[in-house]
């Protein structure tokens, strides 16, 4: 069984235009997940799967919803004890550690935010996050660089009164000891108190441009997953699903928690250390027979370097990708060695999903974003808020309307930051698109990254695919640098990282550039070509455009 029914209509509807324009949601006004997502599968269906678990030691363990409900009411008396209440912000460092699970579930029971945080953060990070949020709490993975990283912040920072981590270690408490202790009846009456409108989540965006910026996301959003996880995740009741990313990262809302719960699938977690290994990956969804499973498409590029007939992936469903585009020569690939399509997936830390491809009611086109959300009134609007003509590109923008569910409710105490993307009525994402004649969104760029030359606009991930196309090209970054000569205003330069067996030379480059006019429009290929071992990126693996032109500007 599942909950989809008690907070949508949802159903197997027509085809897309019946989806878009019928799905809705129910969002009772005092609606908490914790209480009336994980306690109520734990009364009706106890023993009901909701996480498999297992790390790269061979320890596995299987939770049912029982279990999380009883060790997060632990958690939450524990919490209390400590001076933890409603509206106290958490910063949670947890990696893929079970105790995440139980850690934003107790939080939720008792009013705090969570802040779910990655275990890469210095002390300079963590500072920033702990001043920014006002942080009362930390709770962490026992690691020797992040827990003196963690004692080193908290000292500079005064509303900091509670360190914890998951064993004993000197200047913590111990999670599992402290926990253990605890009554597992839930010692408070926040649940007679809870509201859809209460802060659950409090992320700091992974900023490619510039400092992170604090998302704060509500009870309601949690509910907007329905969407993300039913129609394009295609998680279904009592299947496993496997979403790879770790829980300092929105990605892990998106496919590690809220949907995927109210779809009764329970959830995969796979908890490695140190260097990623598609192998390890493989041998898992073997093992584990996972149905439904979600990696960006840099995961997709190390899987097909590997033998995929060596593995059984026959218990897969589906396929998703999400996180940046999609290179369609990835997509063609997968789909020749596994016989999967990969459906690909559109949104922000802001959001849930807003385009994807609904595998019921659309045909896949390699490359585009998909179709909107039934949640969100979707409009490309120019510089000057006007909507663009079809086939034109324009920056993705959502209409406000109240209540909106499944989207931000601002950053976190910055109404002035809040009113820079929520303005005329519409929530501006500062992603750029363009929409084809069947009403496909095809994805362009971030805004900041679009290169004016000789009078066009072109965006880097046309580029970029084209030249992930040749087989000398692992990875790449388009930007634009200025004309020497003033006559183009900027000049497409390409960053590349080489595949392995090439190596930098004059002809290479020729060779790349020929390669782009062929694929795409010829004044868009990359005048400009610089080789390089790797590529600037945030820590979450986001590629920093931004970095590569300010080094450009500083040369």
């Amino acid at each position: 069984m599942n909950l989809l029914s008690r907070f949508s209509n949802a159903a197997r509807f027509r085809d897309y235009n019946d989806f878009y324009n019928h799905f809705r949601l129910n969002v009772p006004e005092n609606f908490n997940f914790a209480y009336d997502v994980v306690d109520e599968y734990a009364r009706m269906e106890p023993e009901k799967r909701a996480i498999v678990w297992c790390d790269d030691h061979e320890n596995e363990r299987i939770f049912t919803f029982a279990d999380i409900k009883r060790i997060s009411d632990k958690t939450a008396n524990f919490f209390l004890s400590v001076g933890i209440g409603k509206g106290d912000t958490v910063l949670v460092i947890l990696q893929r550690r079970h105790e995440y699970w139980t850690t934003l579930m107790a939080l939720a029971k008792i009013g705090a935010i969570a802040i779910p945080a990655t275990h890469m953060l210095m002390e300079k990070d963590i500072v920033y996050r702990m001043e920014k949020a006002g942080v009362k709490a930390v709770v962490c993975v026992n690691e020797d660089e992040l827990c003196n990283n963690v004692l080193k912040a908290a000292a500079k920072v005064p509303s900091v009164k509670t360190c914890i981590c998951c064993t004993d270690r000197p200047g913590f408490l111990d999670y599992a000891a402290e926990t253990e202790k605890q009554s597992d009846v839930l010692c408070c009456s926040y649940k007679d108190e809870r509201s859809a409108d209460d802060i659950i989540l409090l992320y700091f965006t992974s900023g490619t441009t510039g400092m992170p910026k604090m998302v704060t996301l509500s009870e309601r959003y949690t509910l907007g997953h329905i969407v993300t996880a039913r129609y394009w995740l295609n998680c279904m009741d009592d299947g496993l699903h496997f979403t790879l990313a770790e829980t300092g990262w929105a990605k892990a809302s998106w496919g590690k928690l809220f949907g995927q719960w109210l779809c009764g699938s329970a959830i995969f977690v796979y908890d490695f250390h140190g260097k990623f290994e598609p192998e390890d990956l493989l041998n898992h969804i073997t093992k584990y027979k996972i149905t439904t499973f979600c990696a960006p498409p840099t995961v997709y590029r190390f899987m097909i370097k590997n033998d995929l007939s060596k593995f059984d992936l026959s218990s897969i469903k589906y396929m998703m990708t999400a996180g940046e585009a999609l290179n369609p020569e990835i997509y063609r690939q997968i789909r020749m060695k596994t016989g999967h399509p990969i459906y690909e997936g559109f949104g922000q830390t802001e959001t849930t999903v807003v385009c994807a491809t609904f595998s019921e009611y659309m045909d896949i086109r390699p490359g585009s974003m998909g179709k909107p959300s039934p949640l969100y009134y979707v409009q490309l609007l120019d510089n000057e808020g006007n909507p663009v003509e079809q086939g034109e590109t324009g920056e993705i923008c959502i209409r406000l309307r109240e209540p909106q569910n499944g989207i931000f409710a601002g950053y976190y105490q910055d109404p002035e930051l809040t009113a820079t993307v929520m303005y005329d009525g519409y929530y501006h994402l500062g992603d750029l698109a363009y929409c084809d004649s069947d009403g496909y969104y095809w994805f362009v760029g971030r805004k900041d990254d679009i290169i004016k030359s000789s009078g066009y606009r072109i965006g880097p991930f046309e580029v970029e695919s084209a030249l992930m196309e040749h087989p000398a090209v692992l990875e790449c970054a388009i930007t634009g640098v200025p004309d020497p000569e003033g006559v183009r205003g900027q000049l497409v330069k390409a960053t590349i990282v080489l595949a392995k067996g090439y190596e930098a030379s004059d002809v290479l480059v020729k060779e790349l550039q020929n390669h782009v006019k062929k694929t795409t429009a010829p004044y868009k290929y990359p005048r400009v070509v610089e080789f390089v071992n790797e590529l600037p990126k945030t820590i979450s693996g986001k590629i920093r455009r931004v970095e590569i032109r300010q080094n450009d500007s500083e040369r």
